[in-house]
């Protein structure tokens, strides 16, 4: 081995050399130690199954008890115009995690699984040095278990409420990798309890919104809905507990949302917001300017995952229709889209429906009005839809209670969602919104035709009585599919 050999000196130049080695070496071990470590951030994604985007206390929602997400979003960014793209839940899901519309992804209906052909945002985690892991409701078919190096999904294993091997998820990840946790609740999905959190939330206190009937036994059922999320909100604060105890808080990114709208009439499988709009918080502790912020943002779904990409350092596939809204977790105030878009297709009934939401409109384009939408089974089995089936037959249903039942539907729907934030009352006939009406209309003609929409003639039919919630008994086929294996296959995004 060589020795580097210094000329000879006298000893006082020996030690004022020797002083500036020393003085280098201190200063370049400060600046080592003053760099950041740049890790990669840990990733949990927390995923309520049927729970309507102001149904939490964060949201206003006084009558429900979600103590973990509220604070979290006060150490956060809360999210106020965020959307799903169907109101069902495989649909919903499977555009979450391929970042694709559903007529996009092949599986636009409930209940069938996502192709294997369609790129998902895990896989790509994986391809970066994620440990991706899964616990709770699954809901997107075989295919898309490539993406996990875990998967919990049996029922029994996960308990009740979906949340029982979270923190086991947790705790036996690898500690020398940064990690994704997919978890996904059956909470709060009907049938509701009896289990530990029944009666923590009171009916006394509950006000119905002006679509259900103010009656008793609607009030009991919103009571028994909102102790699921209670408990949804428990699991959270447990999780958040452990990440702390393991010294990895700091450097995970929270995200609270959920699938699609309440189990109620006039909300889930529905385009209105009651539907399509989810709750979205956002905690990172290290990543974060602004703690306790409030983003107006419009945000789709379909931007959950290049912006996770983006954030973790992977790559983002041309694939992926939507866009990374990182600006916005940097400066809450900025606007980020113009439109969101979303679709109702088969979910237990015949349905063809599509909605292009801006800040200020939403507009419905109903492609089978011939058709009613009262809900999903589960919701047309429930306490809340037969009490408006009783105040039906009084003859005693609103305008906006009766809605449920409307047959013929409007071809199409404006409405002005700063003078009627709850979408009641149809103003696409008036003539102080034409302008509007033909704007939006051009701009959904558009986001079809780009993204490849189509309006099949020989849909999915009813396999369940859309009065009763019960099986029809009829033989259970599938027609055509919305989409096509050309949108399956386009990379085209649609209006931004």
């Amino acid at each position: 081995m060589s020795t580097l050999r210094l000329p000879k000196m006298s000893a006082i130049r020996l030690k004022f050399f020797r002083w500036i080695l020393l003085g280098l070496s201190t200063l370049s071990l400060q600046k080592v130690a003053a760099q950041p470590q740049n890790k990669p951030p840990n990733i949990i994604l927390f995923i309520a199954d049927d729970v309507g985007w102001n149904d939490l206390g964060c949201y206003g929602n006084i009558a429900v008890a979600t103590p973990n997400i509220d604070r979290m979003a006060r150490q956060g960014i809360r999210f106020t115009n965020t959307y799903l793209t169907a109101s069902s839940c495989s649909p919903s899901r499977t555009s979450i995690i391929s970042g694709r519309y559903p007529h996009n992804t092949g599986s636009a209906e409930l209940h069938t699984p996502l192709p294997a052909e369609v790129p998902i945002f895990p896989e790509l985690l994986q391809e970066a040095g994620y440990y991706t892991a899964q616990a709770g409701k699954w809901h997107m078919g075989e295919d898309a278990r490539r993406g996990f190096d875990v998967i919990h999904d049996d029922g029994e294993e996960n308990g009740d409420g979906g949340e029982a091997m979270w923190l086991t998820t947790l705790r036996e990840r690898p500690k020398d990798q940064p990690f994704f946790l997919w978890l996904a609740a059956i909470d709060a999905h009907r049938i509701w309890g009896p289990n530990d959190f029944s009666g923590k939330n009171d009916a006394d206190e509950i006000d119905p919104p002006p679509f259900l009937a103010d009656t008793d036994s609607t009030k009991e059922d919103l009571a028994h809905y909102y102790d699921e999320i209670t408990r949804f909100d428990d699991y959270i604060g447990k999780v958040e507990e452990e990440l702390e105890k393991q010294g990895v808080l700091d450097n995970t990114i929270i995200i609270i949302m959920s699938d699609n709208g309440r189990p109620f009439p006039r909300s889930k499988t529905r385009v209105y917001d009651s539907g399509m709009k989810t709750p979205f918080v956002v905690k990172w502790n290290s990543g974060l300017s602004q703690k306790g912020a409030v983003s107006g943002s419009l945000i789709s779904v379909i931007d959950i995952a290049p912006t996770l990409l983006e954030l973790a350092g992977a790559k983002v596939l041309p694939s992926f229709q939507g866009k990374s809204f990182t600006s916005v977790l940097k400066a809450p105030e900025r606007d980020f889209r113009n439109y969101v878009f979303a679709e109702h297709n088969w979910h237990d009934h015949e349905a063809l429906e599509r909605m292009v939401r801006t800040k200020d409109f939403l507009y419905v384009l109903n492609l089978r009005p011939n058709l009613s939408n009262p809900g999903p089974a589960d919701s047309n089995g429930s306490p809340s839809f037969q009490d408006l089936k009783d105040l039906r037959e009084a003859g005693k249903l609103t305008a906006a209670q009766a809605n449920v039942f409307v047959v013929p539907r409007p071809a199409e729907e404006l409405f002005d969602c700063r003078k009627d934030p709850l979408q009641l009352v149809n103003i696409a006939s008036l003539s102080d919104y034409q302008d509007t009406l033909k704007e939006l209309r051009q701009v959904m003609q558009r986001w079809r035709k780009e993204t490849h929409d189509t309006t099949p003639d020989k849909l999915t039919g009813d396999w369940y009585d859309r009065e009763t919630g019960k099986a029809l008994g009829v033989k259970q086929l599938r027609g055509e599919m919305p989409g096509g294996e050309k949108a399956v296959r386009t990379k085209a995004k649609g209006p931004f």
